[in-house]
């Protein structure tokens, strides 16, 4: 394969179509998070992703697994955990069997705000994707959105 070759073109244009799609998506949800609430994405996601934790086993997660969930790196989710646990929305433990785990948890202010979040950051991105909808070359993605389903949760 060469360069110039229309498969590569083609794979090219596609990513370039999911990059776009997917920075309008954060973009419109970025605005509406900053002004409704004072939260970025990053934060909000974050206080998602920590809010369904349970203290059945493997209820909590660990650093690492905070990081991929919210695609940040291990130091920008640590600073990300301590910029929220300033605001008194987070706060961490040690863990009962491991005291090198630390453990983070969402707060009641935390679930407070992330409550009255919510409706805001999923009406940001219905707009999103329905602004989105109407370019050609971003439908076929937004369907492809559309129709995903939720992972199955594990009992």
């Amino acid at each position: 394969m060469t360069a110039t070759d229309p498969a590569l073109t083609a794979l090219s244009q596609g990513w370039c179509a999911l990059s776009l799609l997917h920075g309008k998506i954060e973009a419109r949800i970025e605005r509406a998070l900053q002004a409704g609430h004072g939260l970025s994405v990053r934060e909000y996601s974050l206080l998602d992703v920590l809010s369904r934790q349970h203290n059945g086993p493997g209820g909590h997660l660990q650093m690492k697994q905070v990081a991929d969930a919210v695609v940040l790196s291990q130091s920008a989710t640590t600073r990300l955990v301590t910029r929220l646990e300033d605001r008194g929305l987070l706060t961490r433990y040690l863990c009962d069997t491991d005291r090198r785990g630390i453990y983070t948890d969402v707060t009641e202010a935390g679930l407070a705000l992330l409550a009255e979040a919510r409706p805001t950051n999923d009406t940001a991105l219905r707009a999103a994707l329905d602004e989105a909808a109407k370019n050609p070359a971003l439908a076929p993605l937004v369907k492809a959105v559309e129709e995903l389903k939720a992972p199955a949760q594990v009992a």
